[in-house]
């Protein structure tokens, strides 16, 4: 599985997590259909991301305009953000390469107009 499958998948287990309140490692389990190993990147965008969710979802508020809020955006786009947000603290993954995989997702899962935010609210971050 690459990258941009791993990042896939985890988009939809926080996805899962923030809609449902689904456990974060049921989630991958059944993403990842019943594998029990995570490959280290896969866990790092979803288990140890939930575990600086709220630190994350802070930064992330500073990020966005002032009438604002996290709360107000989709799911799937707090999904990307916070995928992307975790991936460049902890992954280290080149920035350039960070947004333009969270723009993909976006165009790919969100409204027409949601990669502009993403793209916006990452660039600030």
């Amino acid at each position: 599985m690459n990258r941009h499958e791993q990042r896939v998948i985890a988009m939809k287990s926080i996805y899962q997590n923030l809609l449902l309140g689904k456990d974060i490692r049921r989630a991958v389990y059944d993403l990842t259909q019943g594998q029990n190993e995570v490959d280290e990147f896969l866990y790092a965008l979803t288990i140890e991301l939930i575990e600086n969710k709220d630190a994350y979802i802070m930064q992330i508020n500073q990020s966005l305009r002032e009438d604002w809020t996290f709360d107000r955006l989709s799911l799937l786009e707090q999904s990307i953000l916070l995928i992307s947000y975790q991936e460049l603290k902890q992954v280290k993954t080149a920035r350039a390469v960070v947004i333009n995989e969270a723009i993909t997702l976006a165009k790919e899962y969100c409204d027409d107009s949601s990669y502009k935010l993403i793209n916006g609210v990452l660039d600030r971050l």
